[in-house]
């Protein structure tokens, strides 16, 4: 039966590392496009969404905030700074690191912890597997869908697999 841990570290490293490299392509399309690749940063799918590097501080906000949380420890606070594609990439490693901090026994009993979060300015509250399935995943997901539209809609030559990564 997946735990927890198994349900979050493994695919929010995977994913961020499948970011990164998303990134990578995007650095490389500029470069042979003789295209500023700060451009990308303030792009958006449409005006009133986050632009993109909100897309990938969130992702990996959801990923550090989850890990935390589910083993019941202070949430850290990293500045969102981020001014170009590489300081994108740090925050990504970084984030992966820090997942990669825990063991899968930090989260241990976690199923039955309830998880007090803000969202909308309203204080919620979730017991730990409501809060993976359906507060953490879903944002994770759509915050790294939507980085990856972001640049696909402009001109990144990317696809289902650079998304996916190898299976």
């Amino acid at each position: 039966m997946p735990t927890l841990y198994t349900q979050t570290a493994p695919t929010f490293v995977r994913q961020l590392t499948n970011l990164s490299s998303i990134l990578d392509k995007a650095q490389q399309h500029a470069d042979a496009n003789k295209y500023d690749s700060a451009n990308f940063l303030q792009l958006r799918l449409i005006a009133d969404m986050l632009t993109f590097t909100r897309q990938v501080q969130i992702a990996c906000d959801f990923a550090k905030g989850a890990m935390s949380r589910l083993a019941g420890v202070d949430v850290p606070k990293w500045e969102d700074t981020e001014a170009s594609l590489s300081d994108l990439k740090a925050r990504i490693s970084k984030t992966i690191e820090y997942v990669q901090s825990f063991k899968p026994e930090q989260l241990d009993g976690a199923e039955s912890r309830t998880i007090s979060i803000k969202i909308g300015g309203q204080d919620k509250q979730f017991d730990a597997p409501t809060y993976v399935n359906y507060v953490v995943m879903p944002n994770f997901y759509f915050h790294l869908t939507t980085a990856y539209a972001i640049l696909r809609s402009n001109g990144v030559p990317l696809g289902k697999g650079d998304f996916i990564g190898s299976v």
